[in-house]
């Protein structure tokens, strides 16, 4: 059985340990945790990951933030991967930092990575795990913020949420979105 775990970023070093790379950084950290190294494919970095008898398709778009529909619709087309296993690892404004949250489906809360997908899946039933960035900026600020490194106290507690955000796509795999989301929400 396979799943396309796909987290959404914006690739070159400016875009680096940003708010708006969450979705980066939690599959740098699963292959970092699995001793893999992410590969140069079409329309992305890929690395293939085998949890129990499954195998895990992670994929880095490197079509940018706001064309990722391109690579998670090829990649599902290339590798038959059916949507139920799809999961999106996004960030999220609407959640405070730190917190991480899984839906089965949703619409895309004004993130246009999100919406991009949905344009090309012609669908929002597919799974996301949202990372809380927070909304800590002034009116006018949010592009900024979005695009802005992590503070120093964020930083000291981006390896616990790593950890934990790569727990939740695991659980996703293996038991999946209601048992993950009933398990994981709250939390």
């Amino acid at each position: 059985m396979k799943y396309l775990i796909v987290g959404l970023g914006n690739i070159g070093p400016e875009y680096e340990d940003t708010r708006h790379n969450s979705g980066f950084s939690v599959l740098d950290a699963f292959a970092k945790a699995s001793n893999i190294v992410f590969e140069n494919v079409r329309y992305g970095g890929m690395v293939e990951v085998k949890l129990k008898g499954r195998t895990l398709l992670l994929l880095k778009p490197n079509t940018y933030m706001n064309l990722s529909g391109k690579a998670v619709n090829y990649w599902m087309q290339k590798e038959k991967v059916v949507l139920e296993n799809v999961l999106i690892v996004v960030d999220d404004l609407a959640l405070p930092f730190g917190v991480l949250r899984l839906r089965g489906k949703g619409s895309d809360g004004g993130h246009n990575g999100l919406k991009n997908i949905n344009a090309f899946l012609g669908t929002m039933e597919y799974a996301r795990l949202r990372f809380g960035i927070g909304n800590e900026f002034s009116k006018g600020q949010q592009i900024d913020y979005v695009l802005g490194q992590w503070t120093e106290e964020e930083k000291m507690k981006m390896p616990v949420l790593l950890d934990r955000a790569v727990e939740i796509i695991q659980s996703f795999v293996l038991l999946g979105t209601p048992k993950t989301m009933s398990l994981y929400n709250g939390k």
